[in-house]
């Protein structure tokens, strides 16, 4: 890292360490005397590269990923694009739904390119697939899990299929910021996309409303719904099938992340966010879509359940 910095000029900087994300990645932002500041990425793993090409694509979409300063094997400098996020902003109803909107506005432009043809593809069988934590770190009931894989995989490929739009997966108000001096969907700072895959339209929109950090009025979901389906043209009925059957399997995925984070890494703040996780995955099953999933979720204790308190008192 000293040899990087040197290299490209911003040795001798302040380093302040930033809060992290699920991931091994560490951030820290270098501030130079004259003020001037920026972004080191640390990647444990060594691959920035999809990090940095993704960043890329976007910023030649005139969408708001960091600039990518520099670059050597799990090292990058990137732009410093501030503080100013979501999730802090949104302290009234009026400026949520004012932010949310915006978010809105930098789908919908992110949507109207094709993804990059490199990018995985989130295929039914992938995304049933991924659901497996909830049976085996959440639930502990890995034989309930094929049933729900097979039930799974083809309420996916009737209403949630893979199309030509690129999915940043983690597009939620901890990733997203505020950038006053920028217009339209530029305004909208990204994060943490380099897991990106090429999927269907109403998986990031379905990550951002039912967040499961924090309470997204119910006002300014369906106002982001509604803004999205004006901007597309996509058909109501269509998308609205698709953003519940996404909701459940991401959050089904979700509940078995963390539980898994905390159980073998010991990272028991995200444990913090199941309950109202376990809400989402309710709400959402009641769209008719999923009814041939719901007698299966039924098996699946709440996060207050003596079973799942077992499980989780074994962190280390």
């Amino acid at each position: 890292m000293d040899a990087f910095l040197h290299r490209v000029g911003w040795d001798g900087a302040l380093a302040e360490p930033l809060a992290g994300d699920a991931s091994g990645r560490s951030y820290s932002r270098l501030l130079r005397a004259g003020g001037e500041s920026a972004i080191l990425m640390q990647d444990p793993t060594g691959d920035t590269g999809l990090f940095a090409r993704i960043a890329r694509h976007l910023t030649a979409r005139n969408l708001s990923a960091p600039l990518v300063l520099a670059e050597a094997d799990g090292l990058l400098l990137l732009e410093d694009l501030g503080d100013a996020l979501f999730a802090r902003l949104a302290v009234t109803p009026e400026i949520e739904q004012r932010l949310y909107l915006t978010a809105v506005e930098a789908l919908v432009k992110l949507h109207a390119t094709p993804a990059p043809a490199t990018l995985p593809v989130a295929t039914p069988d992938h995304l049933a697939q991924a659901i497996d934590l909830a049976f085996c770190h959440y639930a502990q009931m890995p034989a309930l899990l094929a049933e729900a894989v097979d039930t799974f995989r083809p309420l996916l490929a009737e209403h949630a299929p893979p199309e030509d739009v690129m999915v940043l997966r983690d597009f939620h108000a901890e990733n997203l910021l505020l950038l006053e001096g920028r217009t339209g969907a530029a305004r909208a700072g990204l994060l943490d996309f380099q897991d990106a895959l090429m999927g269907n339209t109403a998986y990031d929109l379905v990550s951002l409303c039912r967040d499961v950090r924090r309470d997204v009025r119910p006002e300014t979901e369906a106002a982001c719904i509604q803004a999205y389906l004006d901007a597309t043209g996509a058909d109501p009925q269509a998308f609205r099938a698709a953003y519940a059957v996404l909701g459940v399997q991401r959050n089904l995925r979700i509940l078995g992340v963390f539980s898994r984070l905390a159980v073998t890494r010991g990272k028991t703040r995200y444990l913090e966010f199941l309950p109202r996780t376990w809400s989402h995955i309710q709400a959402q099953m009641m769209h008719p879509a999923l009814e041939p999933l719901r007698p299966i979720i039924s098996q699946l204790p709440p996060p207050d359940a003596p079973h799942i308190q077992s499980i989780l008192s074994r962190c280390p």
